[in-house]
């Protein structure tokens, strides 16, 4: 393609030969220039119209940020919603666990009030004013705080529970033989030996030879001896100067210094020291005072049988 430009004031024609691409490029390039200046103009005159607020302009930029706004506001709502959701229903769970604490402080010896939610905090997530965020921070915060709190509370209770559960592990509340009979009891009797009005400080469970005899509790054995009345002797110390003491064993599988288990095997049954047949002679002392072993295994006894009513479920219940 040949283009031709003539000119009254040229002495000549200046003559432009293009092939076909050449000219496409060209219309290209000229199109090109004339979009960029003309979204120049429209951003100039947009600009221009919106800083001086010009009726039309103004209404379409008043209109298009009002969209905007309308949509980030309806975002954040179904935001702030979903988050509230989840906020009730961990104050729903808060709640359970207050109700449990209640339920346990009574066990542990703890005040329930100390479980209950402070005045002020809390309530109802949906209400008649729509919540903001900040409304939102707010019970997050008091929602933390009240966490923070029970757990120290339940920590507190689980410590209470962990000292009386202990303390009743070391108190001699097994019976140290499966038996359980009891041959001669605590308190005065007729002495088999001499016949004369004496004190049994212990109970007596006869059984045949090799019998095992297991710790009433658990502590550690402060003494392993054969003993002139007693035998073949074990003592075990549980703490808050509570000793049990087993006599006339035939043998023992424990020794001075070792910590036993409530249950544990360390003895069998003989009658070695001052018996007059196979049996164990039991003894509880405290602070170096005979009491009733009967009194703590009776105790053992009670303690297992609220477990288990405890455990069992609660008979159903007919509508009439």
């Amino acid at each position: 393609m040949e283009v031709i430009i003539t000119d009254s004031r040229l002495t000549r024609s200046i003559a432009i030969r293009m092939t076909g691409w050449q000219l496409t490029g060209a219309l290209c390039g000229v199109l090109l220039v004339l979009l960029m200046v003309t979204a120049g103009l429209y951003h100039l005159i947009f600009v221009k119209a919106v800083r001086e607020d010009w009726p039309v302009f103004g209404s379409v930029v008043r209109f298009v940020a009002k969209d905007q706004i309308e949509q980030r506001d309806r975002f954040t709502r179904e935001n702030i919603d979903v988050l509230a959701k989840k906020l009730g229903e961990m104050q729903a769970k808060m709640t359970q666990i207050e109700s449990l604490g209640e339920r346990l402080s009574g066990l542990a010896g703890v005040d329930p009030a100390l479980l209950r939610s402070k005045p002020g905090r809390g309530g109802a997530l949906i209400g008649a004013r729509a919540m903001t965020v900040a409304d939102l921070q707010a019970m997050m915060d008091d929602l933390d705080r009240d966490a923070v709190e029970r757990a120290d509370v339940l920590t507190l209770m689980e410590t209470r529970l962990f000292d009386q559960k202990m303390k009743k592990m070391m108190l001699p509340t097994q019976a140290p033989v499966e038996s359980g009979a009891v041959g001669s009891g605590f308190g005065w009797r007729i002495d088999p030996f001499t016949g004369t009005n004496a004190m049994h400080e212990g109970l007596d469970f006869p059984a045949a030879p090799g019998t095992p005899i297991y710790a009433a509790a658990g502590g550690v054995v402060v003494v392993q001896q054969v003993h002139p009345q007693f035998g073949n002797m074990v003592e075990i110390e549980h703490g808050n100067d509570v000793l049990t003491r087993y006599g006339h064993a035939s043998r023992a599988f424990v020794k001075s210094g070792d910590v036993v288990k409530r249950g544990q095997k360390i003895a069998e049954i003989g009658t070695t020291g001052r018996s007059t047949g196979p049996h164990l002679h039991f003894e509880v002392l405290v602070r170096g005072v005979a009491q009733d072993p009967q009194k703590f295994l009776q105790l053992g006894l009670n303690t297992q049988a609220a477990s288990q009513a405890g455990a069992m479920p609660a008979p159903s219940r007919r509508a009439h």
